[in-house]
C-alpha cells in the first residue's frame, strides 16, 4: 500500500508540474509559424514556406544527415512597458543550432555540422542583447541556422518570446521536467537497481534480478535525457542507448508479470521474444540507417507492456493483494506513456512532442519495488516471529514432556536403588552376620563347647550387625565419619582386650565414591584387620592411621597396624580365607591392599585408595 500512495503521489505532482508548464505565462507569446530552407545532403537545397513549428528533421529526410535555415519576424515589443529585457525560448533546438537576430550572432550550440555536440536534449535560452530593442519600430528577423543527424530527433520547436524573467522561469520549469528529473530518476534507478541485485545475489529470485537489470539499463536512458555530453560518438551512443531502452522496458514488463502470486509461463515467453526482438532491431535501426526499425521495436515494446497487463487485471479482480492495484495503475500509466512517446514524440502525429513521457511513468515501479521489498520484509519478520512463538511452545512442551519423563526415571532409578540396598543388606546380613551365626550354632551344638570362643563368636556376630547398621546412616562423602563410627564400635572390645588404640586420621575431604556400599566395604576391610589382631597377635598397641596425599597422583592411604609376633613370609602367601576377603573387598572399590608381617615385629596392612576424577 505504501508504494501504491507514493505513485499516485508521485505522478499527480507531475502531472500538475506539466500542466502548469503547458499554460503559456502571461505576458508570453508563443510563434508556430515559419519560413525555411532545407539541405539534404547530396540534394538541392529547398524552400519549404510557410512551415509550421514545431518542425521535424525527421519528416524531411529521416535517412540522410542535412541542415536547414528557419526565419521569421518577432513580434515588436510594446512601448512603455515595465520589462526592458526579452528571451526566446525553445523546447527543442537542433542537433546543432547558431541563432541570428538581424543577422547578428546571439546564441550558438554546438558547431554546425559537428556530431560530438546534441543542443536538442532540453530546453534552450536565448538572450537578447538590450542594445538591438532600442528601435522598436520595427520587427526584429530572426534566423535559425540548424545542422542534423538522422535518427537524432533534431529539429525547432515552437518558440516562447516575452520578458526576459519570465522566459527564464519558464525555461527553468522546462529543464526541470526534461533534465533534473532524468538525473534524479536515473540516480534512483541505480539506487534500487543495486538494492535488486544485492537481493537477488543473496536469494537467487529472478524478480529481483530482472528489476536489477531493468534499472541499470533505465538509468543509462535517463542520463541520456539529462543534457550532460555523453562519451560516445554518433551514432555508436544512440544505439546503446536504444538497446538499453529497448532493454529496460521489456524486463519492466517481465518484472510486473512476475510480481504476480502466478505469473503465466506463456506471457513470459512472449516478453523474452519482445525483449530479443526490440534489441535486435533497434541495433539494426542504427546500423543500416532504418529509422522505421526503432518505430516498430517502440511499437512492440508498447505490445509487451498491454501482454503483461491481463495478468494485473486478474489478480486485481480477485482482489489478492494490494501491490497488483499499484501495478495496474504504474502498467497503465506506462502504456499510456508509451503510446505518447510512440506516436506524438517518435511519428509526430497531432502536435509533435520533443518531451518522452515513459521515463517519469516508468520511475513508478522503483517505488512498487520498494514497497514490495518493506512488503516481503514485514512477512519475513511476522513469519519469523510466528515461527519463534511456536518454536518457543514446542520447546516449552518438549520441556514439559522431558521433565515428566526425567522425574518417572528419578522415582524408577529411587525405587531401583531401594531395591539393590535391600538386596545388599540381605547379602550383607547373609554373608556377615548370618556365617557368625552358623558358625555360633555350631559351637553349641559341640559337647564341651569353651564358652570364651563362643563370646568371640557372638561378639563378631553383633559387630557384623553394628557395620550393617552403620553403612545405613548418612555419610555425605565423609570417610573420617566411616572410621570414627568403626573406632566407636571396637572401642569396648579393645580395651576388654588390653590394647592400647592409636589414632592418627588427618582431616579427610569428602569424597563422592564414599558410597554406603564402600564404607561397608572399608568397614569390613579394617574389621576384618582388627578381628585378626585380636585373635592371633597377641599385640599391647594397635595403630590406625589415614592420610590424604594431594599427589600427584591425588589418593587416599589408610594404614592399620600392630606390635604383635607377626608371622613368616610363608604363612603371608598362604593368606587364609580372611586376607583373601580383604584383597576381594579392597579390589571392589579400585583400592590396592598391601600386608607385610615380620615375626617378632608385628603386622602391617595398608589400603591405598587412587581418586578417580
Amino acid at each position: 500500500m505504501a508504494g501504491f500512495f507514493g505513485l499516485m503521489l508521485l505522478c499527480s505532482l507531475l502531472c500538475a508540474a506539466r500542466a502548469v508548464g503547458a499554460v503559456p505565462e502571461a505576458g508570453l507569446q508563443t510563434l508556430r509559424s515559419a519560413e525555411a530552407v532545407v539541405r539534404v545532403a547530396g540534394e538541392a537545397p529547398r524552400p519549404v514556406a510557410p512551415v509550421s513549428l514545431p518542425f521535424r528533421w525527421a519528416d524531411q529526410a529521416p535517412r540522410q544527415p542535412g541542415g536547414a535555415t528557419v526565419t521569421f519576424d518577432l513580434p515588436v515589443p510594446p512601448p512603455g512597458g515595465d520589462d526592458h529585457f526579452y528571451g526566446m525560448l525553445f523546447e527543442a533546438l537542433g542537433n546543432q543550432a547558431a541563432v541570428y537576430v538581424d543577422d547578428r550572432l546571439v546564441a550558438r550550440w554546438g558547431q554546425l555540422g559537428d556530431a560530438g555536440f546534441d543542443a536538442g536534449r532540453g530546453p534552450r535560452l536565448v538572450r537578447l542583447p538590450a542594445d538591438l530593442l532600442e528601435d522598436t519600430a520595427a520587427p526584429l528577423r530572426l534566423r535559425i541556422e540548424l545542422s542534423f543527424q538522422p535518427q537524432r530527433g533534431g529539429g525547432v520547436s515552437a518558440v516562447r518570446w516575452g520578458p526576459l524573467a519570465r522566459v527564464e522561469a519558464l525555461e527553468a520549469q522546462e529543464r526541470l521536467w526534461r533534465n533534473t528529473l532524468s538525473l534524479v530518476y536515473a540516480t534512483g534507478l541505480l539506487l534500487m537497481g543495486g538494492l535488486a541485485a544485492g537481493l537477488w545475489w543473496r536469494q537467487r529470485d529472478p524478480l529481483y534480478g530482472c528489476f536489477g537489470l531493468a534499472a541499470v539499463a533505465g538509468a543509462l536512458r535517463n542520463f541520456d535525457q539529462s543534457g550532460l555530453q555523453m562519451p560516445l560518438p554518433w551514432p555508436w551512443w544512440g544505439a546503446l542507448v536504444a538497446m538499453s531502452y529497448a532493454v529496460h522496458i521489456a524486463l519492466l514488463a517481465r518484472f510486473v508479470t512476475l510480481a504476480l502470486q502466478r505469473p503465466s509461463p506463456r506471457v513470459l515467453q512472449w516478453l523474452t521474444t519482445i525483449l530479443w526482438a526490440s534489441v535486435l532491431l533497434a541495433g539494426a535501426s542504427f546500423a543500416l540507417r532504418q529509422p522505421l526499425m526503432w518505430t516498430a521495436a517502440l511499437a512492440l515494446l508498447c505490445a509487451g507492456g498491454i501482454v503483461s497487463l491481463p495478468g494485473v487485471v486478474r489478480e486485481v479482480v480477485a482482489g489478492r493483494r494490494p501491490t497488483a492495484y499499484a501495478l495496474l495503475v504504474a502498467g497503465v500509466l506506462a502504456i499510456a506513456a508509451g503510446l505518447h512517446d510512440l506516436l506524438r514524440v517518435r511519428i509526430g502525429l497531432g502536435s509533435a512532442s520533443w518531451v518522452p513521457l515513459t521515463p517519469h511513468a516508468m520511475f513508478g515501479f522503483v517505488l512498487i519495488l520498494a514497497g514490495m521489498v518493506v512488503e516481503r520484509y514485514s512477512r519475513s519478520v511476522r513469519e519469523y516471529r510466528d515461527l519463534a512463538r511456536s518454536l518457543d511452545a514446542r520447546v516449552a512442551e518438549r520441556e514439559r514432556q522431558l521433565t515428566a519423563a526425567m522425574d518417572a526415571l528419578q522415582a524408577e532409578r529411587e525405587q531401583q536403588a531401594v531395591l539393590l540396598e535391600r538386596q545388599r543388606l540381605m547379602r550383607e546380613i547373609h554373608d556377615g552376620v548370618g556365617s557368625q551365626l552358623v558358625g555360633l550354632l555350631n559351637l553349641v551344638g559341640r559337647p564341651g563347647a569353651d564358652p570364651a570362643l563362643m563370646e568371640a563368636q557372638v561378639k563378631l556376630a553383633l559387630d557384623e550387625l553394628r557395620v550393617a547398621v552403620d553403612s545405613l546412616q548418612p555419610l555425605e562423602g565423609d570417610l573420617t565419619v566411616v572410621l570414627a563410627t568403626l573406632r566407636y564400635r571396637l572401642q569396648p572390645r579393645l580395651e576388654a582386650a588390653g590394647l592400647t588404640l592409636e589414632w592418627e586420621v588427618d582431616s579427610l575431604p569428602p569424597r563422592a565414591d564414599v558410597t554406603p556400599q564402600t564404607a561397608m566395604q572399608i568397614q569390613r576391610i579394617l574389621l576384618e584387620g582388627f578381628t585378626n589382631v585380636l585373635r592371633h597377635a597377641q599385640a599391647r598397641r594397635i595403630r590406625l592411621e589415614a592420610h590424604w596425599h594431594a599427589g600427584p597422583p591425588e589418593r587416599m592411604e589408610i594404614v592399620l597396624a600392630d606390635d604383635g609376633h607377626g608371622f613368616a613370609a610363608d604363612g603371608l602367601a598362604a593368606g587364609g580365607q580372611g586376607l583373601a576377603s580383604m584383597r576381594s573387598r579392597a579390589t571392589a572399590i579400585g583400592a590396592t591392599l598391601a600386608v607385610t608381617s615380620t615375626p617378632g615385629r608385628g603386622t602391617t596392612v595398608r589400603l591405598d585408595w587412587p581418586v578417580r576424577r
